[in-house]
């Protein structure tokens, strides 16, 4: 919306309030920043064992995403990089932020099929474009 947000405002002092304003900000898109059609393809590529296909493979694939999609992810990305540099601080590690905004960045267009074995994949495509990031982008 239009809201002018006054970020001076005490409510938004508690860090968990703006990240979790964030996640469900992500959470709530009628399609996720990495669409549905590529759910498939990121899940693949990160499967791949040879890392420099691998990592080939997920560049491409982040450069073949909407420009929206895209433009939006390197800005998150870039964000989330500089919270992992303070890792030391807020104990957010690489694994940490992938963890948290893994199933929520990346997620199949239907939960059927083994939920537990798609999150392990979703943290695992986080945590590679975050350790990858000036690479990727």
């Amino acid at each position: 919306t239009d809201e002018q947000l006054d970020l001076d405002d005490g409510r938004w002092e508690d860090i968990h309030v703006v990240t979790g304003a964030l996640k469900l900000f992500f959470r709530e898109l009628p399609e996720p920043l990495i669409p549905f059609s590529h759910f498939d393809k990121f899940i693949a590529a990160i499967k791949m064992q040879d890392p420099t296909r691998r990592g080939r493979c997920m560049r491409d694939l982040v450069f073949s995403l909407p420009p929206a999609h895209h433009d939006t992810m390197k800005v998150l990305f870039r964000h989330l990089c500089r919270v992992i540099e303070y890792k030391e601080e807020n104990r957010m590690s690489v694994q940490s932020v992938a963890i948290v905004f893994g199933p929520t960045l990346l997620r199949p267009a239907s939960e059927e099929g083994n939920m537990a074995m798609h999150m392990v994949f979703q943290n695992q495509v986080v945590e590679h474009i975050l350790n990858q990031y000036s690479y990727i982008f």
